[in-house]
């Protein structure tokens, strides 16, 4: 499963903001839903994405074609009435895309919002899950190969025909 950043509703003058703040103070904007993907031991993946401040309304999880997608809305709880002194706190509308593996059932994920946390539990694929073959053992002791030299009974080139020793 690849992560990958996507956030097509970002304002273009807060990002070159960003960018311009990136390139003068050296340090790196946090991103507007971070988020944190591991794999379980029963072998389910978990993402959890910060989303404080979102209205539990806006959030949408989808799944189309192998892509996991997470968008969600945060507004300012000032008016334009309001004189604002400080207004860092991102806001507007977010998006993240996962590219989910052929190990990921895509059919049966759940997702839960809690505390400014959504946390998504993509279960693992039945058919990615790990299976003992039984192998099975035919009668008799010697077994001939098609295509060799050697008939049955006789010992194959090079044999003294005494067991190991």
């Amino acid at each position: 499963m690849s992560v990958t950043r996507f956030e097509p509703y970002r304002d273009p003058f807060r990002e070159l903001d960003r960018l311009i703040s990136m390139a003068t103070s050296g340090t790196r904007a946090p991103l507007g839903m971070p988020m944190d993907v591991y794999r379980g031991e029963d072998g389910s993946y978990h993402v959890e994405a910060d989303l404080p401040g979102a209205d539990p309304d806006s959030i949408e999880v989808t799944v189309e074609h192998g892509v996991l997608t997470i968008q969600a809305e945060r507004t300012p709880h000032y008016g334009e009435s309001e004189q604002v002194i400080a207004a860092e706190r991102p806001q507007g509308s977010f998006a993240r895309q996962l590219s989910l593996g052929e190990g990921a059932d895509a059919e049966n994920l759940t997702a839960g919002y809690a505390d400014g946390v959504l946390h998504v539990t993509i279960p693992a694929s039945p058919k990615a899950q790990p299976r003992r073959v039984k192998v099975t053992h035919a009668a008799g002791g010697s077994r001939v190969v098609p295509g060799s030299t050697v008939e049955p009974g006789e010992a194959p080139a090079g044999s003294t025909g005494r067991g190991a020793g």
